[in-house]
């Protein structure tokens, strides 16, 4: 038993530095929202591969309805779990962590309330519709979604995507707070196996959400929905992460206060 736990025990400690390169690599770091966004962009190209028959095709299917739909909800478990090991355990400062902590709070705040601004747009340019045969008969008389709907209608108005808004968004948020492993790694910092499974629960989710992103656009009634959904998703990654973090009043980048240095002078500086 002891031998197939040190196996167990070996295999996650390759699997999570290879993971752990990966993510923290260049070409991820400064190209990975250019790979998402060629994923919502190119996918007519490979509607020909879609099989109606599929389970994707069907919006009530398990991965939708689990992780889809959820995104937000696993993303905050998942990555506030890992964050708060790697700040507190080589700093020992809970405030620290407090600070790292309020910057996973702040995105899933963004993952969950843009989508009711996307509801609030499609309640503004929508129109109550009954479809009929010969085509579509608008009913004026109903001016708002909640008595369109009461009377049995549809309501039309401009949609975005709130799926592929939350999956562009916790990809790109989860691709930048993993990146912080590597160099974790390299400072020879505490690694049991404990958080390498929590970093490798991470990485699996961060991959399933791009496969889960490529079919969502492919199976979407709309691909411009799809478009605007990832690019907003992506604006609120890059006013953040690339924006509001690195400035003094915001809880700062990934990896602040964690990799002290001695710079040259008198005074530290942090990395």
């Amino acid at each position: 038993m002891a031998v197939v736990s040190g196996y167990v025990c070996a295999l996650v400690g390759v699997c999570s530095d290879l993971c752990a390169r990966l993510v923290g690599s260049v070409c991820v770091r400064r190209g990975y929202h250019l790979w998402l966004a060629a994923l919502v962009s190119l996918t007519p190209i490979l509607q020909g591969l879609s099989n109606p028959r599929s389970i994707f095709s069907n919006n009530n299917n398990f991965f939708n309805v689990k992780f889809v739909q959820c995104s937000c909800g696993w993303t905050f478990l998942l990555l506030s779990g890992f964050v708060l090991l790697v700040s507190l355990v080589p700093t020992g400062r809970p405030f620290l962590s407090l600070l790292h902590l309020t910057r996973i709070g702040f995105g899933t705040a963004l993952c969950q309330g843009v989508p009711y601004l996307f509801q609030l747009l499609e309640d503004l340019t929508g129109s109550c519709q009954q479809p009929l045969p010969p085509g579509t008969l608008l009913h004026h008389r109903l001016e708002d979604r909640y008595s369109c709907l009461l009377e049995g209608y549809q309501w039309e108005g401009y949609r975005i995507s709130p799926q592929t808004f939350s999956l562009t968004l916790c990809s790109l948020s989860m691709a930048e707070e993993l990146a912080v492993f590597v160099r974790y790694l390299r400072r020879g910092y505490p690694a049991d196996t404990a958080l390498r499974l929590v970093f490798l629960l991470n990485a699996s989710l961060l991959g399933l959400y791009n496969l889960l992103l490529i079919c969502t656009a492919l199976y979407a009634s709309s691909y411009t929905q799809n478009v605007v959904g990832a690019a907003t998703g992506t604006f609120c990654w890059y006013m953040t992460y690339r924006g509001w973090y690195r400035t003094y009043y915001s809880p700062g980048p990934p990896g602040y206060g964690m990799f002290p240095r001695k710079a040259i002078g008198p005074r530290n500086k942090m990395e």
